[in-house]
């Protein structure tokens, strides 16, 4: 009996292509193995197997993906300590937890969910927007135009906020020496019996703490913090613990 060889082996042989082209057809979620699809390319097939291409089957279409996850509270979303774990975040990004209106058109694949990177911590105590990425370009668009990118949050906070308080928020702070933009900052909405205020943040260049900072001096106290925006990307209707794709028309 002939022994099983690699399905990218077997696909290059079939489609009279480079090995390394066979591979991108597989991890692209276009070649199944007796009727099941295949994203393996060291999946071992036996000769009676049969192997087939998707009609539309394309390498001009492979490209990598942005995904957009909206955090739940209390989840770290840094990079594990050790290698080759996830933070309890990340672990997120699978596909079951996709949204059911993500309208990106775009299929899930496993490697969608591997080399991806970081772009915009944030606080474990926080909720909201963050985003993952395997793109370089936006990648260094989030870190080299940080400074200057602006992120909406909604803070929620004990009691009512005076005018003063709202002013305070609103001045511009010193961070290391360093002249932080100032803070749009707008009364949301208010709670019946004016325990809680929920208020609407801009930030350009919003630094870890920064929040906190800002309303430590205006005298509130936190009771939640949630991300909706990064640039022009706002976080939509993504539940806790769901993520979409960065839709080809999006930009940060």
């Amino acid at each position: 009996m002939t022994e099983p060889v690699r399905l990218a082996k077997r696909l290059a042989q079939q489609m009279n292509c480079s090995r390394r082209e066979a591979e991108q057809y597989i991890e692209g979620g276009w070649v199944r193995v007796d009727g099941q699809l295949v994203e393996e390319p060291m999946a071992r097939v036996a000769e009676a197997q049969r192997v087939e291409v998707d009609a539309d089957a394309s390498l001009l279409s492979l490209s990598s993906v942005t995904l957009l996850l909206h955090k739940p509270v209390g989840l770290s979303a840094e990079p594990a300590s050790s290698p080759g774990r996830l933070s309890p975040a990340q672990a997120l990004l699978t596909a079951a937890n996709q949204a059911p209106n993500d309208r990106s058109g775009i299929r899930p694949l496993k490697k969608h969910f591997t080399q991806l990177t970081l772009c915009t911590p944030i606080d474990p105590r926080a909720s909201g927007l963050v985003v993952w990425t395997q793109d370089w370009r936006i990648a260094r668009k989030l870190s080299e135009d940080a400074g200057v990118i602006e992120h909406e949050l909604t803070v929620e906070v004990q009691g009512v906020v005076s005018p003063e308080a709202l002013n305070k928020l609103c001045r511009p702070v010193t961070e290391r020496g360093q002249l932080l933009p100032a803070a749009k900052v707008s009364v949301g909405s208010q709670s019946e019996d004016d325990s809680r205020t929920a208020l609407r943040f801009a930030l350009k260049g919003e630094r870890p703490g920064q929040v906190d900072h800002l309303c430590e001096i205006a005298g509130l106290v936190i009771q939640s913090v949630k991300r909706i925006r990064i640039g022009r990307v706002p976080m939509q209707q993504l539940a806790p613990g769901q993520w979409r794709y960065l839709a080809e028309h999006e930009r940060f």
